[in-house]
């Protein structure tokens, strides 16, 4: 995952708009639009502030990972982040469908 894209992971984990976040990090919301495009990461100071507002390190926004000693993959975390909702609602359905629900995705990435 690039940054932009680990930053809209934590933005859908928070349930914070990028809007939100250009508005609190102070930079232009179009500048976004542009990284995911062109496949760049802002300035320093930028990915500064934006790792601020997220409550998370500069690190973790470029690498997807923490210099923290934490043993998970490259992108564990960020993907944590990204379906974090989904993993949530397979709490408020029925054990035996989240049972049928999870062997299906399963096998689904063994096709794959």
């Amino acid at each position: 995952m690039n940054f932009w894209e680990i930053v809209d992971a934590e933005l859908e984990y928070r349930g914070m708009s990028r809007k939100t976040l250009s508005d609190l990090a102070e930079f232009n919301l179009s500048n976004v639009g542009k990284g995911i495009k062109l496949g760049i990461t802002p300035s320093a100071e930028t990915a500064v502030k934006i790792a601020q507002v997220l409550n998370v390190t500069v690190e973790y926004l470029v690498t997807g990972k923490n210099s923290n000693g934490a043993n998970m993959e490259d992108d564990e975390l960020p993907l944590l982040h990204k379906y974090n909702k989904v993993v949530k609602s397979l709490e408020s359905i029925s054990p035996k469908t989240r049972s049928a629900i999870i062997k299906m995705i399963m096998e689904i990435g063994k096709i794959q």
